[in-house]
């Protein structure tokens, strides 16, 4: 780029260490999505998981990096304001033909919010609001191909599509494949085709979406003035052979493979911006903050939620308040009742029933972020010197920021900083919803409780304290699990039977007469500790029994220490091809 005359060179040269490292950040990303192709053509899915977890790293690394390069290279704590400015203006100069504008913005930011003190968070130093227009971004390859079934048929046009995805390996059969999904997409249509216009095409995303042992193909059809939204998930079968097993054509179905209770996807993005339109296309709800998350772009979400909670907080007079439900022994939780998230604080004194320390629940909400979460774990948005309008705490909620998490507060007349900070989408807690549920509705979310517990264990989850209060119900009806203070690895517990008491005296005692190491659990207290004598009990133990036996639990450990990887699908089982037509895939 042209460089203005009268810039200081400190500031030129700032400005290019900016952007020489969010390129090298986000050429490594894409390189480790990119191969995500290679790795489910490979069948490698310990490679898949490993990659998962690793690509979560890559951001803060490449920003330490960064924030290291401008204090030795510049000196950077000693720096004036008009440099930094400059620095600023120049960068954006720098973005001006740059295919991840938004991208390279908040990495701006990262680096900057490293160095310089919270005084200087605001738009003359770093980004606040965004500056460059992600609208009509040129990528290579395109965001999407277009498709024409008229020139062909759909059978055709479906066929050139999964052969441009270049997957190595064969299918077991896509002409039944084909078939099934086109007869799926007629019966959703109520048995009838629509009338196709003259400009019928599909549309679909360059670059499929992959995640656990899943691809997925992301559309949408339009015919004449109307969309239709679709996903295929593409398989291995028993045999190493490629099939496709469903198509979800319901935008709830399509907004739930990107809950952000699952991992992310890894996607080949030349322009992250045109992905996000795209799929804000075929879900107008999502909010672009958990797109951007759900493609891997965590600090991108981050971004774009603070954004959008700060133009909230601007258009809106509520209250933050303590959040509904049993007040929890680590965390303190509130929320904004017109806004749909929670915010949660270690608290500086945890209940010595507790037997975590701050750095420990810190380093069990990071492991929830890098392992997969089945869709039955919440993400979290992890922050730091978090501003909030003092004027928007009722007094008893500050009185209890006070109280019990001061360590983390700064006040001033006007604002509340918070130094450390989850937020996670608002969910109403199960035993409030198991309160007031009919019995179809209680019989549902026990069922999925149970199922959750399963699911979890399976992905080498054992929550620990599984009590009714630590899960939530989400918007789709969705039991998922969201206190993570006690969770361990399911490989790292000791599941044990309840020893016989030998003597009366054991029998009637009150508290366990034999020892318990750390992470020995019983089983068989479970219903002790989690049913009363209800329906709630009923239900329970008419499906998940087995949860109540040892055996269940060392099976699951068997498997995972057996390097046995399971498979978890994010749409009901009824709507897999070989549940609807019999399909022996």
């Amino acid at each position: 780029m042209l460089i203005p005359s009268g810039q200081h060179p400190k500031a030129i040269g700032i400005a290019r260490a900016l952007i020489e490292g969010f390129d090298r950040h986000y050429s490594i990303f894409r390189e480790v999505s990119r191969a995500a192709k290679e790795r489910f053509d490979a069948g490698d899915w310990h490679a898949v998981q490993r990659a998962a977890r690793e690509r979560i790293r890559f951001y803060d690394e490449r920003v330490d990096e960064c924030v290291q390069r401008l204090h030795e290279q510049f000196h950077a704590d000693w720096l004036d304001d008009d440099i930094w400015q400059q620095a600023k203006l120049l960068f954006i100069g720098m973005l001006v033909n740059h295919k991840q504008p938004e991208l390279a913005e908040t990495f701006f930011n990262s680096v900057c919010c490293k160095i310089l003190h919270r005084n200087y968070f605001h738009n003359d130093f770093i980004f606040v609001r965004p500056t460059v227009s992600t609208e009509y971004i040129e990528s290579d390859p395109p965001t999407y191909r277009s498709y024409y079934p008229r020139n062909g048929g759909f059978r055709q046009a479906l066929r050139q599509i999964i052969d441009d995805f270049g997957w190595q390996r064969g299918f077991a059969d896509l002409e039944r494949d084909l078939g099934y999904l086109i007869e799926s997409a007629r019966l959703h249509a109520g048995g009838v085709w629509p009338e196709i216009e003259a400009n019928f095409q599909i549309q679909v995303l360059s670059s499929a979406f992959y995640r656990n042992k899943a691809a997925y193909i992301i559309g949408k059809a339009i015919n004449g003035g109307l969309e239709y939204p679709f996903a295929v998930p593409v398989l291995h079968d028993a045999d190493g052979k490629l099939f496709l097993d469903t198509i979800l054509l319901e935008p709830s179905r399509i907004a739930i493979l990107f809950s952000l209770n699952r991992a992310y996807f890894m996607v080949d993005m030349a322009s992250p911006s045109g992905y996000v339109g795209f799929l804000r296309s075929l879900l107008p709800f999502k909010p672009k903050a958990e797109l951007y998350t759900m493609l891997g772009l965590g600090k991108q979400g981050k971004t774009v939620f603070y954004r959008d909670l700060i133009h909230h907080l601007r258009h809106s007079n509520d209250n933050f308040i303590e959040a509904p439900g049993i007040r929890g022994l680590v965390m303190l939780v509130f929320t904004l009742p017109s806004f749909p998230y929670v915010f949660k604080l270690i608290k500086d004194e945890i209940a010595p029933t507790k037997d975590v320390t701050k750095e420990i629940v810190r380093t069990k909400y990071q492991l929830v972020k890098q392992h997969d979460r089945v869709g039955r774990m919440a993400d979290t948005l992890e922050f730091s010197n978090v501003a909030l309008p003092k004027a928007r705490f009722n007094e008893d909620l500050l009185g209890e920021l006070r109280r019990l998490a001061p360590s983390l507060l700064e006040e001033d007349e006007h604002e509340i900083v918070i130094r450390h900070l989850y937020i996670e989408r608002r969910m109403e807690p199960l035993n409030l919803y198991l309160n007031r549920a009919t019995p179809a509705q209680l019989e549902h979310a026990v069922l999925d409780y149970g199922n959750a517990i399963r699911e979890l264990a399976t992905a080498n989850i054992f929550p620990g304290d599984m009590l009714f209060k630590n899960f939530g119900i989400t918007r789709y009806g969705r039991v998922v699990f969201y206190d993570y203070d006690e969770i361990e690895y399911m490989t790292d517990c000791n599941f044990r039977e309840l020893p016989e008491p030998q003597t009366p005296e054991q029998e009637m005692a009150s508290e366990p007469w034999y020892p318990i190491a750390r992470n020995d659990v019983f089983p068989e207290e479970f219903a002790r500790f989690l049913l009363g004598p209800t329906e709630i009990r009923r239900v329970f133990l008419q499906h998940h029994r087995d949860l109540l036996n040892p055996a269940f639990w060392r099976t699951r450990q068997d498997r995972i220490r057996a390097g046995h990887v399971e498979d978890f699908f994010p749409y009901p089982d009824d709507l897999r091809f070989s549940r609807r037509f019999g399909s022996a895939a």
